[in-house]
């Protein structure tokens, strides 16, 4: 640090640190990855109990700042009043008032702030693990693929429906997740709806989300699974109670029939190259278990876990060279002759 001042005044070297520490403070303030939004619980829950521990944080610091320049006085003071030649050590108490001072800094505050911070996460871990009761309380699977997320919508009715990589909630009303991986560990994480929970395989883990506002908010992977973890990323859509009513009922409907040749070709390229032994579109012959379910491809925002637009020119380049796109994702070059290209991705477009 003085090699560092030897060359700048004390008002620029205290400016530089002050800006590095704004530059600190502010490098996970990205509003789309902050965990203190709170538009959702439990992550409302979560974000609070941060602030608390930032705030009780900082607070000891200052307290620590302002003390030891204190204690740094008076001990010179101390040493400048001894007799001469005798050497006072203040690290002693020398009576009984600064005994009872130590066992108060010492010992009394640090136990209550660590009791306080202990009861809080204590009492936000419980409530994340239980969602609360309602009636209208749905359930939904979320399973993590390398490197993709595939979400299933539990319905007792036996009408429930699959989608990928985009999650739909209703404000107001809370949703189970149960979480389960086809491959290796992932980690089920939307930043501003809830903290992250764990997908082992093996294992169902289990958490919730009831937002409390509406909006579009986006999640990554938060656990290293491969070469695209960092283009693993979901998207979820909280909206009315309506809204969200009209989304489930358009997604139980089987998937458009072609409206006219250009498309009826495309359904039947989609047939014969191979796409139907991957993908499931409900109300057709295919049902492949392999790849996303596209029974309502048309109407999700993105492809590839969010990584590209859903346009048809994207569809197209994805089907022509995947790997290209998203090396190392399970989906092979489709032998689509280039006339018949045009009319695969059309048709693809029209399912919604």
């Amino acid at each position: 640090m003085r090699r560092l001042g030897a060359g700048m005044g004390t008002p620029a070297l205290l400016g530089l640190l002050g800006l590095l520490g704004l530059l600190v403070a502010t490098a996970g303030c990205d509003h789309a990855a902050s965990v203190f939004t709170g538009a959702a619980a439990p992550g409302a829950g979560e974000a609070q109990l941060g602030w608390f521990l930032i705030a009780v944080s900082c607070l000891v610091v200052l307290v620590v700042l302002v003390l030891v320049p204190i204690a740094a006085l008076w001990r010179r003071r101390e040493r400048t009043q001894g007799a001469p030649g005798t050497i006072i050590d203040s690290a002693v108490p020398s009576d009984a008032r600064e005994q009872r001072w130590l066992v108060l800094w010492a010992l009394l505050v640090p136990t209550g702030i660590l009791t306080a911070a202990f009861v809080f996460t204590v009492v936000t871990i419980n409530a994340a693990a239980v969602p609360p009761s309602h009636p209208s309380a749905g359930r939904a699977t979320v399973t993590g693929h390398q490197w993709w997320w595939e979400i299933a919508y539990d319905d007792s009715s036996g009408q429930g429906f699959t989608t990928a990589n985009e999650m739909h909630l209703p404000v107001g009303q809370p949703i189970r997740i149960t979480l389960q991986t086809a491959d290796v560990i992932h980690s089920f994480w939307v930043p501003q709806l809830a903290g992250k929970t764990d997908i082992i395989p093996g294992q169902d883990n289990t958490m919730w989300i009831e937002a409390r506002q509406p909006g579009v908010f986006s999640g990554p992977c938060g656990e290293y699974c491969g070469a695209q973890h960092a283009q693993m990323r979901l998207t979820v859509v909280a909206e009315s109670p309506d809204a969200y009513r009209a989304w489930v009922a358009t997604q139980r409907q089987v998937g458009r029939a072609p409206g006219d040749s250009t498309l009826a070709t495309g359904r039947q390229t989609f047939m014969t190259a191979g796409c139907a032994s991957c993908h499931t579109i409900r109300g057709t012959e295919a049902a492949g278990t392999v790849g996303p379910d596209l029974t309502h491809f048309g109407s999700r925002r993105t492809l590839a876990a969010t990584g590209i637009e859903n346009t048809q020119a994207n569809v197209m380049g994805w089907i022509v060279d995947p790997q290209g796109m998203k090396p190392g994702n399970d989906m092979p070059r489709m032998a689509v002759a280039p006339r018949a290209l045009q009319p695969l991705a059309a048709y693809l477009e029209t399912l919604k």
